[in-house]
Formats: structure tokens, sequence, C-alpha cells
């Protein structure tokens, strides 16, 4: 044997790589997937990433009501709130924060010198203080409705996605859709679907991106999943498909908010029953010739958790007969990698995470507000095509 002969980590097996990257903390793992690809593939493996380093959820991303600063609440008690956590971005008390994905975050620009007939949109990394313009679309009305989706995970492309959807609305009643655009971070132009059906609706409330395919909730009770992101790169839209959510969700879904989640590869959908006494976390199985089915992961008891079992309030009736119900509490984030289930408690106005596997509720602050909140974990990788300006 010639011990002199360099040895490459292109000779390593893959078992041997994940016993070395496992030794390493979250971010120099990070470093070391944008220096191989190999290594970032094997992220994607359900064997392999159970052994290597995750990323860890530090917080809670918001913004409140007049776009004030968006806000980290730390899960860690030394960090506290963290105010204005963009505040690297020019112009960044204009910024409208609109979606955050795998430590991405998305914003739509907008000030008293942009016009009604430009939406302007910048995509920002604040682990690495970066932060790029995206190209303008134009609206065909001055007063533009819209729900926008990221799509982004560094361990499947090191490129982000864009998903804008244009509401038609009269009063802000929501009508349907009226143009379906789509931007990938390795070109200078959107793609716009012109065969979306204006009937599907899009929910801003819950997506998920796994293994390079989007799912969105819609107004119908259903799942859409675009796939073939990856064709982009030549022109060509994504396909979309669709898959109902799980049938007994139906009901309960009028009147609270599931989301979606993931762990091990597959994604998971979390709302809570119909007395509000517990959680139900269904897994989406594929089993055979690529069909797929919501099967029950596990029920958790809030009875127990929050020590009482009235949770659901109902305040009238509707034309047919059905009762409309308010729940004290939402579910606003999962990361189920962690088995930690985040609620927001809106009769005592507090942030709280559930621990899934000691059933321990844990206060995260008080004094919440009644916004859109979104899981955070730092993504240390590039964002491509950095523009220099603003």
């Amino acid at each position: 044997m010639d011990l002199h002969k360099e040895v490459t980590a292109a000779k390593l097996t893959d078992d041997l790589v994940v016993d070395i990257l496992s030794w390493l903390e979250y971010k120099p793992f990070c470093r070391c997937k944008c220096a191989y690809k190999a290594w970032s593939a094997l992220s994607s493996d359900p064997d392999y990433s159970k052994k290597l380093p995750n990323k860890v959820t530090t917080g809670l991303l918001y913004q409140g009501h007049k776009n004030s600063a968006i806000t980290l609440v730390s899960l860690f008690q030394q960090l506290g709130q963290i105010d204005g956590i963009l505040a690297d971005v020019p112009h960044y008390e204009h910024l409208e924060f609109l979606d955050c994905c795998n430590g991405l975050v998305l914003c739509k620009y907008s000030s008293n010198y942009t016009t009604p007939g430009i939406c302007r949109f910048v995509m920002c990394n604040p682990a690495t203080r970066q932060w790029r313009i995206i190209p303008d679309t134009h609206p065909k009305t001055d007063d533009p409705r819209y729900v926008t989706i990221l799509a982004f995970d560094p361990s499947w492309s090191p490129q982000f996605y864009i998903f804008n959807f244009h509401m038609e609305h009269l009063h802000g009643l929501i009508l349907g859709t009226s143009k379906l655009e789509i931007f990938w971070s390795g070109s200078t132009t959107w793609l716009v679907d012109d065969k979306w059906d204006s009937d599907i609706v899009v929910s801003h409330m819950s997506h998920s991106f796994l293994h390079g395919m989007l799912y969105a909730g819609t107004t119908e009770q259903q799942v859409v999943v675009f796939e073939g992101l990856e064709e982009m790169s030549d022109g060509t839209l994504p396909y979309h498909w669709f898959i109902d959510l799980p049938s007994d969700s139906f009901y309960m879904d009028a009147f609270t908010h599931g989301c979606f989640g993931k762990s091990s590869g597959k994604l998971h959908y979390a709302l809570p029953g119909e007395d509000g006494c517990s959680i139900v976390v269904w897994t989406l199985d594929e089993y055979a010739y690529g069909l797929r089915t919501w099967i029950v992961k596990c029920q958790l008891s809030m009875a127990d958790a929050f020590g009482r079992d009235d949770f659901v309030h109902y305040d009238g009736v509707d034309g047919e007969g059905n009762l409309f119900s308010n729940y004290d509490y939402w579910i606003i984030a999962l990361d189920l990698e962690k088995d930690l289930v985040f609620l927001s408690d809106r009769r005592r106005e507090k942030l709280l995470s559930y621990n899934i596997s000691t059933g321990e509720l844990n206060e995260i602050r008080d004094d919440f507000e009644h916004c859109q909140y979104y899981a955070y974990a730092p993504c240390y990788s590039k964002l491509p095509a950095l523009e220099s300006s603003v």
C-alpha cells in the first residue's frame, strides 16, 4: 500500500463520511455541505439524516401590525427577543414580512416611493446578513392581493423558489386566483402559469417544502403539490397535482388552522380535535405505485398539558344550522425533528411550546401579537447570485 497516496473525500464511503460529519456542530456541518455537494445529498437520505447534525429552531419570526420591525422571539431565555433581525438590509423599515423557509426570509418592499403597479420582493438571510432584490412583478390592479410562498431547502438545492399567487378580490373578499407567477434564483425573470385554475385558492397559513416538492394547503381542504422545480432552468413550469387532507379534518379546518411539518423525510399534518382536548398528527404515507394516504402518527393530549378540558367556545349558527366555534389555542408551527409543537394560547395571550416526548407545556412569551408566526432556524449557506445594491 502506498502510504503517500492522497486520500480524497470522493474515495471515502458514505458510512465513513457520515460518521465523521456526525461529530460536527450544525454550523460547521453547513459549511462542509457547501464545500462538497455529495455531502449535502447525505442530509436527504432518511437513514443518514438521523445521524447527521440537524438544524435547530432558534425562535419564532413575526411582524406586528403596520409593518413594524420583523422580530425574532428566541426559544432560549438568554437571548430573549431580537427586534429588527433584518436591520442590515437597506431600507429594512419598509419591509413587509411574507414567508420564511429553512433560514431564508422573504419580504416585500413597499414605501411611499413605490407605485401600486410594481411589486418588489427582497430575499434575506439573517444568519449570513445577505440579501437580494428579486425582479419586479407588475400587478394588473391598483389594489393587488397576493399569497406568496417561499420554497428553499439547501440539502436539496442551493436555489430558492418563489410562488406568487395573484388574488381576485372584491373589497377584500377573495374570489379566486387571477394569475400564478413563479421565480427561481437562477433566473432574472418570472415564469407565468397561464393554465392555472382560477378556482384554486392557496391558503397562506401553512405549507411545507420537502424533497424538492412544495405542499400548500388550499381553501377546498386539499393540498396542491408542485413538482419538477429543477426543470425551471429550462424555462419549464413545475407541474402540480392534489392530495385530499385527512378526511377527519374537513369539519375542523373550517374553525381552526392546521399546520404542516416534516420529520424523517415524511410530511405531517397537525390539527386540534373537535373538542380541542387533543391534537391529531397525521403522516402522509406512500405505500405503492405513487399512491398516498394519511395515517395517524400520534394524538397529543392538550387536556393533560393545560390541565383543563374547556377549549372550544361556540359563537353562533350559520345558515345551514352549523355551530361557529372558536378555539382557545392555535397551532402556529411544528418542529417534529425536535418533538416540538408551538402554540398560541389565545385565552391567556401567550406563546407556548409543547414537548411531544415529555408532554410538558412551556411558556415562550406572554403578551403575544395576533399575527402569523414562523419557526426560524438559521441557514449558513450563501444566497446565490447576490445583488450589490437596492
